[in-house]
């Protein structure tokens, strides 16, 4: 949680477990084969905590910094989320639909657009990014795979390493 990775490499890809109502955002760029996720928390920082992976606020400028960083093209950036739940009742505080929100937000703001999202609802998710072929999949706990942004046309498939956003590169 509250963390950001992008990568490159063929070999690898990028899970983030565990996804009730923080959102997972996952950036890709096709053509240069780099993609990157972030596990969001919250949607707005403080003055206090700006630990940069934790709220959307700071993570999607983050991730998209370092995805052009990668060698990712600005222009050619996909964005797809997962997550968002309401994963417990709180009252009128729905914090996975304020973390939704504040991601789509981040990124109308940097003129990206989503292309497609699995949000809401009260279950977990988990959510996988093969840098390969940029391939994007979600499995909400106790149901299907769902497959959010299919890479795999003309392009071939390699041996995977998973990569949790625990100890990976930030």
């Amino acid at each position: 949680m509250a963390e950001i990775v992008v990568s490159k490499r063929a070999g690898d890809e990028l899970v983030a477990r565990g996804l009730g109502s923080c959102i997972g955002l996952a950036l890709v760029d096709r053509s240069a084969s780099v993609a990157g996720l972030a596990h969001i928390v919250l949607p707005e920082s403080t003055e206090t905590d700006r630990e940069t992976g934790k709220f959307a606020d700071l993570a999607v400028p983050e991730l998209i910094e370092r995805m052009c960083q990668a060698g990712a093209n600005r222009r050619r950036l996909e964005a797809v989320l997962a997550g968002g739940a309401r994963m417990f009742e709180l009252g009128d505080l729905d914090i996975g639909a304020r973390n939704a929100d504040a991601v789509r937000k981040g990124l109308a703001a940097s003129g990206i657009g989503v292309r497609a999202a699995e949000v809401g609802g009260n279950r977990g998710r988990t959510m996988r990014v093969t840098i390969a072929d940029c391939t994007i999949t979600v499995k909400e706990a106790g149901g299907e795979l769902t497959t959010l942004l299919d890479g795999s046309a003309g392009g071939a498939r390699h041996a995977r390493t998973a990569t949790t956003l625990e100890g990976a590169q930030r």
